[in-house]
Protein backbone atom coordinates (compact mmCIF):
# COMPACT_ATOMS: atom_id res chain seq x y z
CA UNK A 1 0.00 0.00 0.00
CA UNK A 2 3.22 2.27 1.47
CA UNK A 3 4.40 1.40 -2.30
CA UNK A 4 1.32 2.05 -4.60
CA UNK A 5 1.12 5.52 -2.92
CA UNK A 6 4.57 6.20 -3.19
CA UNK A 7 4.40 5.51 -6.68
CA UNK A 8 1.29 7.97 -7.35
CA UNK A 9 3.29 10.70 -5.74
CA UNK A 10 6.58 10.40 -7.20
CA UNK A 11 4.84 10.01 -10.71
CA UNK A 12 2.98 13.33 -9.94
CA UNK A 13 6.13 14.70 -8.99
CA UNK A 14 7.63 14.04 -12.39
CA UNK A 15 4.47 15.18 -14.15
CA UNK A 16 4.94 18.83 -12.72
CA UNK A 17 8.63 18.88 -13.04
CA UNK A 18 7.66 17.76 -16.80
CA UNK A 19 5.21 20.39 -17.42
CA UNK A 20 7.26 22.79 -15.69
CA UNK A 21 9.90 22.62 -18.11
CA UNK A 22 7.50 22.75 -20.48
CA UNK A 23 6.23 25.53 -19.68
CA UNK A 24 9.65 27.42 -19.28
CA UNK A 25 10.48 25.63 -23.21
CA UNK A 26 7.22 27.30 -24.55
CA UNK A 27 8.26 30.84 -23.45
CA UNK A 28 11.63 30.22 -24.49
CA UNK A 29 10.47 29.22 -27.46
CA UNK A 30 7.92 32.37 -28.17
CA UNK A 31 10.18 34.73 -27.67
CA UNK A 32 12.87 32.98 -30.45
CA UNK A 33 10.85 32.44 -33.27
CA UNK A 34 8.72 34.66 -35.34
CA UNK A 35 9.11 36.68 -38.56
CA UNK A 36 12.69 37.69 -37.48
CA UNK A 37 14.16 34.46 -35.61
CA UNK A 38 16.59 35.04 -32.77
CA UNK A 39 18.89 32.56 -30.90
CA UNK A 40 18.65 31.16 -27.65
CA UNK A 41 21.88 33.17 -26.90
CA UNK A 42 20.82 36.30 -27.44
CA UNK A 43 17.64 36.03 -25.86
CA UNK A 44 19.33 35.06 -23.04
CA UNK A 45 21.77 38.41 -23.49
CA UNK A 46 18.76 40.20 -23.53
CA UNK A 47 16.86 39.00 -20.54
CA UNK A 48 20.64 39.19 -17.93
CA UNK A 49 22.21 42.23 -19.42
CA UNK A 50 19.72 43.91 -21.10
CA UNK A 51 20.49 46.50 -23.65
CA UNK A 52 18.72 48.98 -26.17
CA UNK A 53 18.78 48.08 -29.65
CA UNK A 54 16.13 45.87 -32.35
CA UNK A 55 16.47 42.36 -30.34
CA UNK A 56 15.46 43.87 -27.23
CA UNK A 57 12.75 45.41 -28.62
CA UNK A 58 11.05 42.68 -30.65
CA UNK A 59 11.47 40.67 -27.48
CA UNK A 60 10.37 42.74 -24.64
CA UNK A 61 7.87 44.61 -26.85
CA UNK A 62 6.48 42.80 -29.31
CA UNK A 63 7.05 38.89 -28.29
CA UNK A 64 7.40 38.95 -24.57
CA UNK A 65 3.50 40.40 -23.61
CA UNK A 66 2.05 38.36 -26.38
CA UNK A 67 3.64 35.14 -24.99
CA UNK A 68 2.83 35.82 -21.51
CA UNK A 69 -0.63 36.81 -22.59
CA UNK A 70 -0.99 33.58 -24.29
CA UNK A 71 0.15 31.49 -21.34
CA UNK A 72 -2.51 33.76 -18.61
CA UNK A 73 -4.72 33.20 -21.40
CA UNK A 74 -4.55 29.48 -21.90
CA UNK A 75 -3.65 28.62 -18.14
CA UNK A 76 -7.71 30.63 -17.53
CA UNK A 77 -9.83 28.67 -19.91
CA UNK A 78 -8.04 25.56 -18.75
CA UNK A 79 -8.67 26.32 -14.81
CA UNK A 80 -12.59 27.22 -16.15
CA UNK A 81 -12.37 24.00 -17.92
CA UNK A 82 -11.79 21.29 -14.69
CA UNK A 83 -13.99 23.92 -12.38
CA UNK A 84 -16.66 23.28 -14.45
CA UNK A 85 -16.13 19.30 -14.98
CA UNK A 86 -16.38 18.88 -11.78
CA UNK A 87 -19.66 21.68 -10.95
CA UNK A 88 -21.20 19.40 -13.97
CA UNK A 89 -20.37 16.13 -13.20
CA UNK A 90 -19.78 16.62 -17.08
CA UNK A 91 -16.95 15.12 -19.06
CA UNK A 92 -17.66 17.40 -21.93
CA UNK A 93 -17.84 20.58 -19.91
CA UNK A 94 -15.82 23.14 -21.17
CA UNK A 95 -15.34 27.06 -20.23
CA UNK A 96 -18.22 27.86 -23.09
CA UNK A 97 -20.61 26.19 -21.95
CA UNK A 98 -22.28 28.76 -20.07
CA UNK A 99 -22.65 31.17 -22.99
CA UNK A 100 -20.07 33.33 -22.30
CA UNK A 101 -17.99 32.97 -25.48
CA UNK A 102 -20.92 33.01 -27.52
CA UNK A 103 -22.11 36.59 -25.28
CA UNK A 104 -18.30 37.98 -25.53
CA UNK A 105 -18.26 37.44 -29.19
CA UNK A 106 -21.40 38.92 -30.22
CA UNK A 107 -20.19 42.00 -28.67
CA UNK A 108 -17.08 41.98 -30.06
CA UNK A 109 -18.24 41.55 -33.19
CA UNK A 110 -21.40 44.53 -32.82
CA UNK A 111 -18.48 46.57 -31.76
CA UNK A 112 -16.34 45.91 -34.83
CA UNK A 113 -18.48 45.90 -37.07
CA UNK A 114 -19.21 49.97 -36.02
CA UNK A 115 -15.36 50.68 -36.85
CA UNK A 116 -14.67 50.54 -33.24
CA UNK A 117 -10.90 50.43 -31.79
CA UNK A 118 -9.35 47.53 -29.63
CA UNK A 119 -10.43 48.99 -26.23
CA UNK A 120 -13.92 49.47 -27.22
CA UNK A 121 -14.46 46.36 -28.48
CA UNK A 122 -12.50 44.81 -25.45
CA UNK A 123 -15.12 46.85 -23.48
CA UNK A 124 -17.93 45.17 -25.41
CA UNK A 125 -17.10 41.93 -25.26
CA UNK A 126 -16.62 42.10 -21.78
CA UNK A 127 -20.48 43.70 -21.57
CA UNK A 128 -21.50 40.53 -23.74
CA UNK A 129 -20.03 37.85 -21.87
CA UNK A 130 -21.21 39.45 -18.27
CA UNK A 131 -24.95 39.71 -19.75
CA UNK A 132 -24.18 36.16 -20.87
CA UNK A 133 -23.74 35.18 -17.21
CA UNK A 134 -26.12 36.98 -16.03
CA UNK A 135 -28.75 35.33 -17.59
CA UNK A 136 -27.44 31.68 -17.13
CA UNK A 137 -27.44 32.80 -13.48
CA UNK A 138 -30.39 34.03 -13.33
CA UNK A 139 -32.66 31.53 -14.64
CA UNK A 140 -30.66 28.73 -12.92
CA UNK A 141 -30.15 30.38 -8.94
CA UNK A 142 -33.61 30.98 -8.13
CA UNK A 143 -35.06 30.94 -4.34
CA UNK A 144 -31.64 29.75 -3.11
CA UNK A 145 -32.44 26.26 -5.18
CA UNK A 146 -28.95 25.61 -7.22
CA UNK A 147 -29.67 22.73 -10.08
CA UNK A 148 -26.44 22.11 -12.06
CA UNK A 149 -28.83 20.74 -14.96
CA UNK A 150 -30.78 23.55 -15.34
CA UNK A 151 -27.33 25.62 -15.32
CA UNK A 152 -26.09 23.44 -18.23
CA UNK A 153 -29.52 23.00 -20.30
CA UNK A 154 -29.63 27.37 -20.29
CA UNK A 155 -25.86 27.51 -21.13
CA UNK A 156 -26.45 25.35 -24.27
CA UNK A 157 -29.72 26.98 -25.42
CA UNK A 158 -28.05 30.79 -24.76
CA UNK A 159 -24.84 29.70 -26.65
CA UNK A 160 -27.35 28.61 -29.59
CA UNK A 161 -29.48 31.78 -29.70
CA UNK A 162 -26.74 33.87 -29.33
CA UNK A 163 -24.84 32.09 -32.08
CA UNK A 164 -27.47 32.57 -34.52
CA UNK A 165 -27.23 36.16 -33.69
CA UNK A 166 -23.52 36.28 -34.43
CA UNK A 167 -24.10 34.40 -37.89
CA UNK A 168 -26.53 37.35 -38.71
CA UNK A 169 -23.77 39.64 -37.69
CA UNK A 170 -21.48 38.17 -39.96
CA UNK A 171 -24.19 38.31 -42.63
CA UNK A 172 -24.60 42.29 -42.38
CA UNK A 173 -21.34 43.37 -41.40
CA UNK A 174 -19.75 45.78 -43.87
CA UNK A 175 -16.85 43.19 -45.97
CA UNK A 176 -14.14 45.10 -44.56
CA UNK A 177 -14.82 44.16 -41.03
CA UNK A 178 -15.25 40.73 -41.69
CA UNK A 179 -12.10 39.04 -41.63
CA UNK A 180 -11.51 40.80 -38.21
CA UNK A 181 -14.54 39.22 -37.12
CA UNK A 182 -13.34 35.75 -38.16
CA UNK A 183 -9.87 36.20 -36.42
CA UNK A 184 -11.92 37.13 -33.19
CA UNK A 185 -14.17 34.07 -33.37
CA UNK A 186 -11.19 32.04 -33.85
CA UNK A 187 -8.70 33.42 -31.57
CA UNK A 188 -6.44 36.48 -31.91
CA UNK A 189 -3.97 37.64 -29.43
CA UNK A 190 -2.72 40.18 -31.50
CA UNK A 191 -4.14 43.35 -29.81
CA UNK A 192 -2.73 42.18 -26.43
CA UNK A 193 -0.98 45.31 -24.63
CA UNK A 194 -0.50 44.15 -20.74
CA UNK A 195 -0.86 40.36 -19.41
CA UNK A 196 -0.61 41.55 -15.49
CA UNK A 197 -4.38 41.49 -15.05
CA UNK A 198 -4.73 37.82 -16.07
CA UNK A 199 -1.97 36.64 -14.43
CA UNK A 200 -3.08 37.66 -11.41
CA UNK A 201 -6.69 36.44 -11.77
CA UNK A 202 -5.10 33.23 -12.57
CA UNK A 203 -2.97 33.16 -9.31
CA UNK A 204 -5.17 33.84 -7.11
CA UNK A 205 -8.20 31.10 -9.01
CA UNK A 206 -5.38 28.85 -8.71
CA UNK A 207 -4.62 29.32 -4.92
CA UNK A 208 -8.29 29.52 -4.34
CA UNK A 209 -8.81 25.93 -5.86
CA UNK A 210 -6.18 24.10 -4.54
CA UNK A 211 -6.99 25.67 -1.08
CA UNK A 212 -10.88 24.20 -1.60
CA UNK A 213 -9.46 21.43 -3.30
CA UNK A 214 -10.19 18.65 -0.68
CA UNK A 215 -14.13 20.06 -0.84
CA UNK A 216 -13.76 19.90 -4.47
CA UNK A 217 -12.90 16.34 -4.58
CA UNK A 218 -15.78 15.06 -2.60
CA UNK A 219 -18.41 17.65 -5.15
CA UNK A 220 -16.92 15.33 -7.60
CA UNK A 221 -18.78 12.30 -5.87
CA UNK A 222 -21.67 13.75 -6.06
CA UNK A 223 -23.96 16.31 -4.07
CA UNK A 224 -25.84 13.93 -1.63
CA UNK A 225 -22.79 11.66 -0.85
CA UNK A 226 -20.59 15.64 -0.31
CA UNK A 227 -23.41 16.86 2.08
CA UNK A 228 -23.33 13.69 4.15
CA UNK A 229 -19.81 14.25 4.81
CA UNK A 230 -20.16 17.96 6.01
CA UNK A 231 -19.59 20.14 2.78
CA UNK A 232 -21.52 23.02 2.17
CA UNK A 233 -22.12 21.91 -1.45
CA UNK A 234 -24.77 25.13 -2.36
CA UNK A 235 -22.04 27.76 -1.10
CA UNK A 236 -19.35 25.59 -2.76
CA UNK A 237 -21.41 25.67 -6.14
CA UNK A 238 -21.78 29.11 -5.99
CA UNK A 239 -17.70 29.67 -5.80
CA UNK A 240 -16.98 27.28 -8.35
CA UNK A 241 -19.26 28.90 -10.97
CA UNK A 242 -17.90 32.52 -10.07
CA UNK A 243 -14.40 31.43 -10.21
CA UNK A 244 -15.18 29.73 -13.75
CA UNK A 245 -17.14 32.95 -14.93
CA UNK A 246 -14.22 35.29 -14.18
CA UNK A 247 -12.05 32.81 -15.71
CA UNK A 248 -13.49 32.44 -18.53
CA UNK A 249 -14.45 36.02 -18.82
CA UNK A 250 -11.02 37.08 -18.32
CA UNK A 251 -9.46 34.95 -21.17
CA UNK A 252 -12.09 35.63 -23.80
CA UNK A 253 -11.29 39.29 -23.05
CA UNK A 254 -7.74 39.01 -23.67
CA UNK A 255 -7.42 36.31 -26.51
CA UNK A 256 -11.17 35.90 -28.04
CA UNK A 257 -12.99 32.94 -28.70
CA UNK A 258 -10.39 30.08 -28.09
CA UNK A 259 -11.66 26.59 -27.92
CA UNK A 260 -10.10 23.31 -27.27
CA UNK A 261 -7.65 24.20 -24.20
CA UNK A 262 -10.46 24.00 -21.61
CA UNK A 263 -12.14 20.63 -22.72
CA UNK A 264 -8.56 18.98 -23.35
CA UNK A 265 -6.40 20.01 -20.39
CA UNK A 266 -8.28 18.88 -17.43
CA UNK A 267 -8.56 15.21 -19.06
CA UNK A 268 -5.26 15.70 -20.30
CA UNK A 269 -4.03 15.56 -16.76
CA UNK A 270 -6.74 13.23 -15.64
CA UNK A 271 -5.05 10.72 -18.14
CA UNK A 272 -1.71 11.31 -16.73
CA UNK A 273 -2.35 10.07 -13.47
CA UNK A 274 -3.65 13.70 -11.29
CA UNK A 275 -6.88 13.07 -10.46
CA UNK A 276 -6.76 15.09 -7.02
CA UNK A 277 -8.23 18.83 -7.62
CA UNK A 278 -5.08 19.65 -5.15
CA UNK A 279 -2.61 18.32 -7.88
CA UNK A 280 -5.37 18.47 -10.95
CA UNK A 281 -5.93 22.69 -11.01
CA UNK A 282 -1.99 24.12 -11.38
CA UNK A 283 -1.27 21.06 -13.59
CA UNK A 284 -4.31 21.86 -15.82
CA UNK A 285 -3.65 25.64 -15.83
CA UNK A 286 0.36 25.08 -16.58
CA UNK A 287 -0.75 22.64 -19.60
CA UNK A 288 -2.90 24.73 -20.83
CA UNK A 289 -0.66 28.01 -20.85
CA UNK A 290 2.02 25.90 -22.20
CA UNK A 291 -0.27 24.41 -25.39
CA UNK A 292 -1.55 28.10 -26.27
CA UNK A 293 1.76 29.82 -26.00
CA UNK A 294 2.96 26.98 -28.69
CA UNK A 295 0.33 27.33 -30.29
CA UNK A 296 -0.09 31.14 -30.66
CA UNK A 297 3.74 30.75 -31.90
CA UNK A 298 2.94 28.55 -34.52
CA UNK A 299 0.07 31.15 -35.69
CA UNK A 300 2.40 33.97 -36.30
CA UNK A 301 5.03 32.23 -37.34
CA UNK A 302 3.94 29.46 -39.77
CA UNK A 303 2.78 32.18 -42.51
CA UNK A 304 5.15 35.10 -41.18
CA UNK A 305 4.16 37.67 -41.92
CA UNK A 306 1.07 37.43 -42.13
CA UNK A 307 -0.83 35.79 -38.72
CA UNK A 308 -3.11 32.79 -38.85
CA UNK A 309 -5.60 32.67 -35.84
CA UNK A 310 -4.97 30.70 -33.07
CA UNK A 311 -7.84 28.84 -32.16
CA UNK A 312 -6.32 26.64 -35.41
CA UNK A 313 -3.21 25.30 -34.11
CA UNK A 314 -4.92 24.84 -30.50
CA UNK A 315 -7.12 21.65 -31.88
CA UNK A 316 -3.86 21.11 -34.34
CA UNK A 317 -1.82 20.45 -31.68
CA UNK A 318 -3.98 19.58 -28.83
CA UNK A 319 -6.25 16.43 -30.74
CA UNK A 320 -3.26 14.36 -31.77
CA UNK A 321 -1.70 14.59 -28.09
CA UNK A 322 -5.30 13.64 -27.03
CA UNK A 323 -6.07 10.70 -28.80
CA UNK A 324 -2.19 9.25 -28.16
CA UNK A 325 -3.36 9.39 -24.88
CA UNK A 326 -6.91 8.14 -25.36
CA UNK A 327 -4.88 5.26 -27.19
CA UNK A 328 -2.90 4.22 -24.25
CA UNK A 329 -5.73 3.67 -21.87
CA UNK A 330 -7.52 0.43 -20.96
Amino acid sequence: MAGDHLVVVTRTALLGFMLAAASVASLATALMFGSLPIGFTAVLDSIVFPAPGIIHDVIWNLRAPRAFAAFACGGLLALAGALLQVLLRNALADPYVLGVSSGASLGALLALSLGAGAAAMNLSAFGGAVAALVVVFGLTYRSGDWNVYRLLLTGVVLSAGLSALISLTLVLAPDAQVKGMLFWLMGDLSQTTSALPAWLILGALAALGVAASFQLDLLALGDLKARSLGVAVGPLQLGVFAAAAVATVTAVVLGGAIGFIGLMAPHAIRLAGATSHRILLPLSALLGGTVLTLADTAARTAWAPQQLPVGIFTALLGVPAMLLLLSRQR
